[in-house]
Formats: C-alpha cells, sequence, structure tokens
C-alpha cells in the first residue's frame, strides 16, 4: 500500500549531512516523514522541486526584531517577514529591546507577543545584568529561552556588564552556552577620543582588533576557569581568529556575512555610515583571516547580526550615528553567491546555518532532513541571478548595504513545520510560528 503525505516535494536535490542527492521529501503532520524516490506516493499536494536544491531550514542565531520598545524600525512581524523571505526557517532574537529582556515576564511577553505572529520560529536571549545573575539557571530553562547574552562590550542598548566581579558570578551560575558580544569596553572608553566627526572610516580604528582580541581573551579564560560553554558573537578580527583556533574546547564562533563581504576602506567611502556595525567592518586582512579561519573549520556557525535603523537614524553625521544593518533577508543570498564563487561548498553553508546551531545550541528536531525532524526547509535556486534592492527589503526599515549587488543563488521557497510560508518571493499566512524548543529547556 502506498504511503500517503500531506505534502510531497518532487525531483529536487538534497543537501544534508550524507551529501547532495536527488531525493524525494514526503511530510505529514509538520514533521518529515519519507526521504528518497516517493514516485507512487499519495499526497494531498505536491511542489515540482526539478532544478532546485532543498537544504535544511536556516537557523539565524542571531537577530535584533526590536520589539518591544523600537518599534519603528523593526517588529517581530516584519522581522519574522524579511526572514522567510531569506529563507531563514528560525531565529535567536537579541534582548536589548526596551525595556530589555531581562526576568520571566519580559521573556513570557516576548513569546507571547510572537507566537502566531511571527512566520518563522524563535528563540529568544535574555540579557545577564548585575541584578539578575542569580536567576539565571531559571531563565536558561524557560520556554522559547535560547540561553543567555552577555554584552561585554557597549553596543545599542543598556546591557552592559563589564566589571569581573559580576563576570565571575555569571560564570559560575551558567548551565547551557551563553553568547557574548566581546570588546573591551575600558579600551573603547579610552579610544573615544580617537573617532572623527564626520568620518565613519575612524570607527575601525576607535573599536580595534586589541579591544576585540583583549576582551575574547578575558572570556576563554573565564570559561575555562569555570568549564562554561561560550559562544563569542560576529568575530572580527585575525588575532581573535587566530586565538580562538587554540580554546576550542569551550569557545564556539560565528562570523557574519558582512564581515566576509564589505571590506574598510571601501565600504565607508561607499555605504557611509550605513556601514557601521560593531564590531566594525575592517580591513582586507582581517576578511581572509575569517575566510581562513571558516574554511578551517574553527568557525561553528553564521548569524546575520540583523539590527536595523532607521535612514534618520544611520543618518546622523558620525558618530552619532547609529550602529547596525539589516542581514536576515540577505543572509542566504550573500552567502549562496559566495558558493557559487567557490570560496566554501554548499555543503559547508548548510553546516554553518543549520547544522551548526542545532548542534551548539541542542536544538530539538531542526537542524537537519531527516525522519521525524520538524519539516523545515529552504529551497534554493543556486543558478538565479538577482540583483538586491532596497525595494525587496521586509525589514521596517526599508534598506540593506546590498542595495544594487547582483548575486548567484536565491531562496525560492521557505516551509515551517511542514507549512509552505514563502514561495517566489511572496509571504503566505497565516503567521504560526512556535517558540523553538531545546533539550536544555523546554
Amino acid at each position: 500500500m502506498a504511503e500517503t503525505f500531506d505534502l510531497v516535494l518532487k525531483g529536487g536535490t538534497v543537501v544534508n549531512h550524507d551529501g547532495i542527492a536527488p531525493r524525494d521529501i514526503g511530510l505529514r503532520n509538520g514533521r518529515i516523514a519519507a526521504v528518497g524516490s516517493l514516485g507512487a506516493s499519495a499526497a494531498g499536494e505536491v511542489i515540482d522541486c526539478t532544478g532546485l536544491h532543498i537544504l535544511p531550514g536556516v537557523i539565524d542565531t542571531q537577530v535584533h526584531f526590536r520589539e518591544p520598545g523600537l518599534e519603528h524600525k523593526e517588529d517581530l512581524e516584519t522581522g519574522s517577514r524579511a526572514a522567510v523571505l531569506g529563507g531563514v526557517t528560525a531565529v535567536f532574537e537579541m534582548p536589548n529591546t526596551n525595556p530589555p529582556t531581562t526576568n520571566p515576564d519580559a521573556l513570557a511577553d516576548k513569546v507571547r507577543r510572537a507566537r502566531h505572529r511571527m512566520f518563522c520560529d524563535f528563540a529568544f536571549y535574555v540579557g545577564a545584568t548585575r541584578e539578575n545573575v542569580d536567576d539565571i539557571p531559571e531563565l536558561e530553562r524557560l520556554e522559547g529561552s535560547a540561553g543567555i547574552k552577555v554584552f561585554v562590550g557597549s553596543s545599542t542598548g543598556t546591557l552592559l556588564v563589564d566589571d569581573d566581579p559580576t563576570l565571575e558570578r555569571i560564570f559560575a551560575k551558567l548551565r547551557r552556552r551563553a553568547a557574548f558580544h566581546s570588546e573591551d569596553e575600558a579600551r573603547l572608553r579610552e579610544r573615544a577620543g580617537i573617532r572623527r566627526p564626520g568620518d565613519p572610516s575612524s570607527h575601525p580604528e576607535w573599536r580595534d582588533e586589541i579591544a576585540a582580541l583583549t576582551s575574547t581573551q578575558r572570556l576563554v579564560r573565564l570559561a575555562e576557569k569555570h568549564g562554561r560553554r561560550i559562544h563569542i558573537l560576529h568575530v572580527s578580527t585575525a588575532e581573535e581568529m587566530a586565538f580562538l583556533a587554540e580554546h576550542k574546547e569551550w569557545a564556539s564562533v560565528e562570523v557574519t556575512p558582512h564581515h566576509l563581504t564589505l571590506v574598510a576602506p571601501e565600504c565607508y567611502q561607499r555605504l557611509g555610515t550605513y556601514a557601521q556595525m560593531n564590531p566594525p567592518v575592517r580591513e582586507d586582512r582581517h576578511r581572509q583571516a575569517l575566510w581562513a579561519g571558516l574554511s578551517a573549520g574553527i568557525v561553528d556557525v553564521l548569524g546575520s547580526d540583523h539590527a536595523p535603523h532607521t535612514r534618520e537614524e544611520k543618518d546622523h553625521a558620525y558618530p552619532q550615528s547609529h550602529s547596525g544593518m539589516t542581514g536576515v533577508q540577505t543572509l542566504l543570498p550573500i552567502m549562496l553567491d559566495h558558493v557559487n564563487a567557490g570560496r566554501l561548498s554548499l555543503e559547508r553553508l548548510v553546516d554553518l546555518t543549520s547544522h551548526g546551531p542545532q548542534r551548539l545550541f541542542g536544538i530539538r528536531n531542526k537542524g537537519r532532513i531527516a525522519v521525524g525532524y520538524d519539516g523545515d526547509l529552504t529551497i534554493v535556486d543556486l543558478k538565479r541571478q538577482q540583483t538586491i534592492d532596497n525595494s525587496m527589503i521586509a525589514s521596517r526599515c526599508g534598506w540593506t548595504p546590498y542595495h544594487g549587488v547582483t548575486v548567484t543563488g536565491w531562496p525560492v521557497g521557505t516551509f515551517v513545520r511542514g507549512r509552505r510560508v514563502m514561495w517566489e518571493g511572496e509571504v503566505l499566512g497565516p503567521a504560526a510560528g512556535e517558540p523553538v524548543r531545546f533539550y536544555e529547556g523546554v
């Protein structure tokens, strides 16, 4: 008797843990029910994926969707709309909102706002503060918690924790892998005078490689002392990459598409403050070191660090201009273009965006195409050429640093738990996002 499925994806090339091969995928009750040749199977719907590649759903483990409190530049609905347009099926969102996500009530409020309003699945980091250290074991295990995020260097928001006594207390309490914005705050304060008014190219001179390296060395020492797993976000320097290569026992590594793609000083000459990020986009020797670290396997995951600001906020004269850029919608197109240029394999991209997040953070039922897993799938046309345009950007701020850039490789379909939520540039409702589930938590 032939099997029956809710949906069968026919004729696509599946990219997964066992390689790249033509396979059909059968979905039932939101999960993957079969992978292989399903020629005689019955299905409620069949989608012809001939000529397309099917990837495990892309998981973006660093986004800022700004809700609550900063909805003038993004909210959970608009951010998730941008995510699924970019082939992203789940996101980890950051705590520097207003009010910040630092207690059970604030986390529960975000989960309530997101459930069945976001188009992708979601988890939320909880910001560590001097006041909530004793609550960390509880905060790590609540529904929708991606774990603890610590801002060791100042960025957008008020969640700075840079003193040794508090960091020691935080490390002693951690159980899950915690994420860190790693820049040395004392050095940033000392060097603030290096910023040249009106010149964003001085941003990486101020927030230099020593500020990044000193902080990352400090965090690794604490991780080794306490036996805790840490995740260094948006690594941007050659010095950090060389150091982290020798300290992988406790520290995992994220890089971003913009640090792999943009380069100083050209990006500041071309984009001005629209290239301004924390940590900064740096000169080519750093970019080359990030690629070398990616090729060597030092890098564990890609995150977009999607951090939207309005044009008005970006148009302030440096350094009053805000640091951050959009990225969740362009993460996959930019990286597929790098795949087509031969800078990394498609299998390595899948490891960075699906298998890697699942492995590092203990995500349940996501991150691979296998029977019994959630039907989270990203379908791409590797051959499609597309010019990225500001008008495509679903983020409320409506701009991208890649405006006018032509890429090869494009997401054409996004499935979340078996539901088609995007096809050929159209978001399909209703929104049905649910909290990501973890082995060490809910």
